[in-house]
């Protein structure tokens, strides 16, 4: 399997080329374009172990309700893949401490990669309270995952402080807390901060350029309604 992300950093789409037989399973609704000879088979989890309530719990991180596993027979094939909000994507090599992605943010993946949700707690209310489940990855091989903007690692070696809605994906070799950005209440909201992440330990932060909550609530006011 060999991936390669075309067009970066704005617009990019991810090129999965497979040798025959071999398998890419993806988010539902992330296929641009595949070759004539790759099959496709969807299933609410892993290949040929479908779980309805793995579904469910991908769903309320915001991910869709099926995976589909790209498959391709005689000589191989491609497949390309692309994401809703325009910005980036990487490849990320799983061969140790898994890795957590927010919810949105996952793309696609090696079937030796498992995939489970990870509760955050009521204390841990995380990405600026719009979710309290992160997709925790495990396993073996490559994983696949988008940015609103473009994307980039920090490299945390002691303490780090992020802005919660632009966090991307994170080692969970990291410890995290979640505080407010100023000295209170206050001046977090009226500074337009809101919620930090307070990363300690040794690992990385992928974070984005855009913050997709923001966009949203710009946005909003200058839409017309019919």
């Amino acid at each position: 399997m060999q991936i390669d992300i075309t067009h970066r950093p704005g617009n990019s789409a991810a090129k999965v080329s497979l040798d025959a037989g071999e398998t890419i399973t993806a988010e539902g609704g992330a296929m641009i374009a595949m070759s004539g000879n790759v099959s496709v088979e969807t299933t609410t989890q892993k290949r040929d172990s479908g779980s309805i309530l793995g579904a469910l719990k991908r769903m309320v991180t915001g991910e869709s309700f099926f995976l589909n596993h790209f498959t391709p027979s005689g000589e191989g094939g491609e497949v390309y893949l692309g994401t809703v909000l325009a910005g980036d994507m990487m490849e990320y090599q799983l061969d140790g401490p898994g890795l957590l992605v927010q919810g949105g943010s996952y793309v696609a993946s090696a079937p030796s990669v498992n995939m489970d949700i990870q509760w955050q707690g009521l204390g841990k209310t995380f990405f600026s309270g719009e979710s309290m489940f992160l997709i925790h990855l495990s396993g073996n091989g490559p994983v696949i995952f988008n940015s609103f903007g473009a994307i980039y690692p920090i490299q945390v070696n002691g303490e780090y402080i992020v802005d919660t809605g632009h966090i991307v994906a994170f080692e969970e070799s990291l410890n995290y807390v979640i505080e407010k950005a100023g000295g209170s209440w206050l001046s977090a909201i009226l500074g337009g901060e809101g919620l930090v992440c307070k990363f300690q330990g040794q690992g990385t932060v992928w974070c984005q350029s855009h913050n997709a909550g923001s966009f949203g609530q710009s946005l909003g006011p200058n839409l017309k309604h019919q």
